[in-house]
C-alpha cells in the first residue's frame, strides 16, 4: 500500500476542517458553500478511510521512520560520528530541549495521534454512515494500534507523555499534565493494543499491503509487556506471534533492509516508502508546505552511507560494534556458506576495510575514504547493494522495518530467560537468528568449548584470546544484551532504549571508553600502526575515533535517558510550562 498518494487531497481537506473549527464566529462574516467543513467531509466510508491514510502517514515523518532516526542511532555503543556534524550533540549525550531530533520527533508523534484522536472520535460521531459493523470496527482497531504506536513511542523516547485522547476544542484543552510511562501504558497503550489485536485480520491482501495486522498488535503487546518488566506476560504475546507460523525468516539478513524485498515474510510492522511519487521533491519532507511539496521517499540513506558515493558519513559504526561482527565466526558446516568470509549479517549491516564484496558496486577501497579513523561503515537502510551514488535529493524508497521476527525471536529469549531462567529456550531462539545469519550457534559454542563466548571484550584491546563464560542465566542474559542484540538490529531505532531499561548505559560507556583510552596510549597506537596501514582485525588508520569520552562524562541517566520535554510544549502546555 503506497499511502502518500492517496493523501495529498485529504490532508488539506482535514487542516481545513481544524483551522474553520478552531475560529471564532467572529472570523466568519462570509460563508463560502464550497468550504470543507466537520459537517460536509465525515459523511462518507470512504472519508474516513482518507481519514485513515493520514494516521498512516505519519509514520513516514523522518523524526519516527526515517532520517531523524539517525540522532538516536548516535545514542549508545552502535555508532559515533564526526564533530564537525551537528548530530554530534547526540554522540556527546550533551542534548537539550531544543535539539532538532527532540522537537521534531515530539511533534511528529503527536501529529499521528491527533489524526488518529480525529478519526476515533468522528466515529463516535458519525459511525452511522457505516453500514457494515465489521468495516467500521477495522477502521476503529487500525486507528487505535496506531495510536498506541505512537504513544509507545512518545513515553519511551521521553519518559512519559502528555494524554490526549479526544479532539481539542479550544485552546485550553491543548493544556495536560505530563504523564508517567506506566500511566502512559495503562491508560493508552494497552487498551488500545487489546482492542487491535481483537480486531485485526491476520493478513491484508496485496492490494492493502502495509495496514496493521493482528501480528502487529499481538507483538507490539509483547514489547510493552517486555519493557514493564512483565517477563511471563511477554513471553505469551511473543509464542503467539511465533505458533501462528504467519511470519518466518527471510533466507537473507539483506532482505529486510532492500527495496526489492518489502512486507516480506519476516516483516511484522513495515513504513512504506517510494521514489515514484512527486520526482525531484526532497525526501526530507513528507507534507506539503507554504514553500514545499511533499515527498514519499526516506531520506535517512545518506546518513547511513559513505561521503565517497553522495553520502555524509554521519552514522559510523563503533569500533565495538565492527569487532563484534569480526568475532562473529562463520559456520563452515553452514550450508548458506560457500566462499564468504565474513557472516551473512555482516554483510548486510556495516562494510569494513578488508571486506570482499562491492559496495556501491565498487570493489572496497576502489575510492578514498577508509581513512580519518572510519574502519567500517554502516550498510543498513542505505543503497549500497543496488547503486552507484546515493540520490542527492535525499530520496530513498528502502521501507523502514519497525518490527520483524528476528527481534521477537530474541525478545522472546529474553522473557523467557528473566521469566524462569530457562536457559535452554533462550538459546534455542537465539541460535534460530544465528543459523539465519550463518555463525556458529551457542549451542555449538557451549559443546565444543565449555561455555558462552564473551565477544563484548575486546580481544585487541586485552591482547588475549577469546574467553568463556560458564553456561548461566547471567552468561547468557550478557549475550543477548552485549551482542546478539547489536549484531542482529543495530542502527533499527532499538538500542538505546535497550541500555536504558536494562540500567547498564554508564557501565557500557565507560567500558567502551577504556576501549578508547587503551587505543589511543602513545605506545598502543604506535602498535596499531593508526599512521600506517593499520592492523587487524580492525584496521584503523589516521587517528582513533574518539566515540565515548565525552558521553561517559556528560552521561546523566536522570537527564538523558530519556529526551526533555521540547521547549515548545513547555512554553504552550499551561500545565507543565509553569
Amino acid at each position: 500500500m503506497k499511502i502518500k498518494k492517496q493523501l495529498k487531497k485529504i490532508l488539506i481537506t482535514l487542516s481545513i476542517i481544524l483551522v474553520v473549527s478552531g475560529c471564532g464566529e467572529e472570523a466568519l462574516e462570509v460563508d463560502n458553500p464550497n468550504a470543507i467543513t466537520e459537517d460536509t467531509f465525515w459523511r462518507t466510508t470512504e472519508h474516513f478511510n482518507s481519514a485513515l491514510n493520514t494516521v498512516y502517514a505519519a509514520l513516514q515523518f523522518q523524526g519516527i521512520s526515517g532520517s531523524g532516526l539517525q540522532f538516536e542511532m548516535l545514542l549508545g555503543d552502535e555508532a559515533g560520528t564526526e564533530d564537525f556534524y551537528r548530530q554530534i550533540e547526540f554522540a556527546k549525550i550533551d542534548f537539550s530541549d531544543v535539539s532538532e531530533q527532540v522537537v521534531d520527533k515530539w511533534n511528529e508523534l503527536y501529529i499521528g495521534i491527533f489524526r488518529a484522536n480525529q478519526v476515533l472520535s468522528q466515529l463516535q460521531i458519525n459511525g452511522g454512515v457505516f453500514q457494515d459493523a465489521d468495516q467500521k470496527q477495522s477502521i476503529e482497531a487500525q486507528a487505535r494500534f496506531l495510536r498506541a504506536f505512537y504513544y509507545f513511542q512518545i513515553a519511551h523516547t521521553y519518559g512519559g507523555g502528555v494524554i490526549r485522547i479526544d479532539v481539542p476544542q479550544n485552546s485550553e484543552d491543548f493544556s495536560a499534565p505530563f504523564s508517567s510511562i506506566e500511566e502512559v501504558t495503562n491508560q493508552v497503550i494497552l487498551p488500545d493494543l487489546m482492542f487491535a489485536k481483537s480486531n485485526l485480520p491476520q493478513a491484508w491482501p496485496d492490494s492493502q499491503k502495509g495496514r496493521v495486522t493482528w501480528g502487529a498488535a499481538t507483538a507490539l503487546l509483547g514489547k510493552v509487556h517486555l519493557y514493564n518488566k512483565d517477563w511471563n506476560l511477554a513471553a505469551t504475546q511473543f509464542r503467539e506471534v511465533i505458533d501462528s507460523n504467519i511470519y518466518s525468516l527471510t533466507p537473507n539478513n539483506l532482505d529486510n533492509f532492500s527495496h526489492l524485498t518489502e512486507f516480506n515474510s519476516e516483516s511484522i510492522l513495515e513504513t512504506p516508502y517510494s521514489i515514484e511519487f512527486n520526482p525531484g521533491a526532497d525526501g526530507s519532507v513528507v507534507d506539503d508546505n507554504s514553500f514545499e511539496t511533499g515527498a514519499e521517499a526516506n531520506a535517512i540513506a545518506r546518513s547511513m552511507g559513505q561521503l565517497q558515493f553522495g553520502a555524509f558519513n554521519v552514522v559510523l559504526p563503533t569500533y565495538y560494534l565492527h569487532e563484534l561482527f569480526v568475532r562473529d565466526e562463520i559456520d563452515p558446516t553452514n550450508p548458506i556458506n560457500d566462499i564468504n568470509t565474513q557472516s551473512k549479517r555482516m554483510g548486510a549491516s556495516i562494510v569494513p576495510i578488508n571486506g570482499d564484496e562491492l559496495y556501491y558496486g565498487l570493489p572496497i577501497g576502489e575510492k578514498p575514504g577508509w581513512v580519518f579513523g572510519q574502519s567500517s561503515y554502516a550498510k543498513k537502510y542505505s543503497n549500497w547493494y543496488h547503486l552507484s551514488n546515493e540520490d542527492g535529493n535525499n530520496r530513498s524508497d528502502i521501507n523502514f522495518r519497525h518490527i520483524r521476527l528476528a527481534d521477537i525471536f530474541l525478545m522472546y529469549a529474553e522473557a523467557v530467560l528473566e521469566a524462569n531462567g530457562d536457559v535452554d529456550t533462550a538459546i534455542e531462539f537465539i541460535d534460530r537468528v544465528r543459523r539465519r545469519a550463518g555463525v556458529i550457534t551457542l549451542r555449538q559454542y557451549i559443546d565444543n568449548d565449555g561455555g558462552i563466548p564473551e565477544f563484548h571484550i575486546s580481544e585487541q584491546v586485552r591482547s588475549r584470546p577469546r574467553s568463556f563464560a560458564s553456561l548461566s542465566v547471567e552468561s547468557v542474559r550478557t549475550h543477548l544484551r552485549r551482542v546478539e542484540r547489536p549484531l542482529e538490529l543495530c542502527f533499527e531505532g532499538h538500542r538505546w532504549k535497550d541500555l536504558v531499561r536494562w540500567g547498564i548505559v554508564q557501565n557500557v560507556l565507560n567500558e567502551l571508553l577504556q576501549d578508547e583510552l587503551w587505543r589511543l596510549d602513545p605506545t598502543n597506537f604506535a602498535a596499531l600502526d593508526v599512521a600506517g596501514a593499520g592492523v587487524a582485525p580492525l584496521f584503523i588508520r589516521e587517528k582513533v575515533r574518539p566515540d565515548f569520552g565525552q558521553a561517559s562524562q556528560n552521561y546523566n541517566a536522570t537527564l538523558h535517558d530519556y529526551f526533555p520535554i521540547p521547549a515548545t510544549e513547555l512554553q504552550t502546555n499551561d500545565q507543565i510550562g509553569n
